[in-house]
């Protein structure tokens, strides 16, 4: 058994001959940019890449494989230079009924262990999509429907972003997963966070006691993958081993969740959009205190406020610790250029956050950065609000 770095949501940008696939992502993820990203600059081993149900980006898998960089795994997944193995995810929207009678919508990341699986799974969600060649189309499937279809494919579903005040199950469908899902709702063994929560916040939930944690990074461009992870223990890297390690099963387990601090994420707090001001109230408010307008966005620590059903956060005692991790790019002083000179110092970014010591990676960069980044290691920067869609910010001391 050893331990892996896993980010399980990667979004593509354009396929290899420059079709559009997430219209808001990087014309430069495509999926072998992907692989090769995480193999020589993240240092990560797990990649989840949730738009291989588009044509186009089946298309480039297959050719992809036929180079000899990569191939496919008997217990799922595909392996690129015997480092980095790459789950084939889709990333589908549902319909649900949402509250208050009015419609609401949820983000699923469902991955499978094979490229015959999703081929098929693709196939079948063409009928329930308007444009299957584009990312994260809404479906006219509810989540109850869409996980009886990704498990025809042996495929499992994780709830995405959980918590975020658009396109998530807590953010604008339901106030308990459960009532989505009923009977089905033991199906569900994991679900992910999303930049604006963590532990504490999801723990004040009574009804996710018993699911996994996972911190991913919905990245749309290169350097945003890895800027959330989690680290695994497995007896290999596939789709059988992380999905026995997120069902806590025969040893493998996720040993940490290492993610923003929430308050760094673009809708932590209740944002007014008429007056552009984060509203941090101690009470959850839906008008706007200094310009009285209702034209707010729901923050995620406000809406969590409103639906927990315990008085403390009280993890159960398999919980892995929830670990802040302030990303290189987000480190005052460290632009695209330091980060440059610390690869090619040091190779990965996962060694630079978690092994160097200051006087590494002050040879490198000079005193003043090197604080930076190991005070951000720590915990020892300040942290504003985000809200709104915009990002907090980080400041040193």
């Amino acid at each position: 058994m050893y331990e892996i770095f896993a980010d399980l949501h990667i979004h593509i940008g354009r396929s290899e001959n420059g079709k559009p696939i997430k219209i808001t992502g990087a014309r430069s993820l495509n999926f072998a940019n992907i692989a090769k990203e995480c193999y020589e600059r993240k240092g990560i081993q797990v990649a989840g890449i949730i738009d291989c149900a588009s044509p186009y980006v089946i298309e480039d898998i297959e050719n992809f494989l036929k180079t000899g960089e990569a191939y496919e795994l008997k217990d799922g997944g595909i392996i690129y230079k015997d480092k980095v193995c790459i789950l084939l995810g889709s990333e589908v929207e549902t319909s649900e009924k949402g509250r208050n009678g009015k419609k609401g919508a949820a983000h699923n990341i469902c991955f499978f262990p094979h490229l015959n699986d999703i081929k098929a799974f693709s196939q079948e969600m063409s009928h329930h999509i308007k444009n299957i060649t584009l990312s994260t189309q809404r479906s006219d499937l509810s989540g109850y429907d869409l996980i009886d279809i990704v498990e025809k494919y042996n495929g499992i579903l994780i709830p995405a972003h959980i918590f975020t005040p658009f396109k998530s199950y807590y953010g604008n469908c339901t106030d308990r997963i459960e009532n989505i899902f009923k009977e089905k709702y033991n199906k569900i063994f994991a679900v992910e966070l999303g930049l604006s929560s963590d532990t504490y916040l999801a723990d004040m939930i009574s009804e996710l006691e018993g699911k996994t944690f996972v911190t991913n990074s919905d990245a749309h461009s290169l350097p945003k993958i890895a800027r959330e992870y989690n680290k695994m223990l497995v007896d290999d890297i596939s789709f059988k081993e992380v999905v026995k390690a997120l069902k806590n099963e025969d040893g493998r387990k996720v040993l940490v969740n290492y993610g923003l601090d929430p308050k760094l994420g673009k809708y932590h707090r209740t944002h007014c959009d008429n007056c552009d001001c984060t509203i941090e109230t101690k009470e959850p408010v839906d008008k706007c205190p200094n310009c009285g307008s209702d034209k707010v966005t729901f923050g995620v620590f406000d809406r969590i406020e409103l639906i927990k059903d315990k008085e403390e956060s009280k993890s159960p005692e398999n919980r892995p610790p929830y670990v802040y991790q302030i990303p290189l790019n987000f480190i005052p002083g460290v632009g695209g250029k330091t980060i440059d000179k610390l690869l090619d110092a040091f190779d990965t970014e996962m060694n630079i956050l978690h092994k160097l010591s200051n006087d590494d990676i002050e040879a490198v960069v000079g005193e003043k950065i090197a604080k930076n980044i190991i005070n951000a290691r720590e915990g020892k920067m300040k942290v504003e609000s985000g809200g709104g869609g915009m990002y907090g910010k980080v400041s040193a001391e």
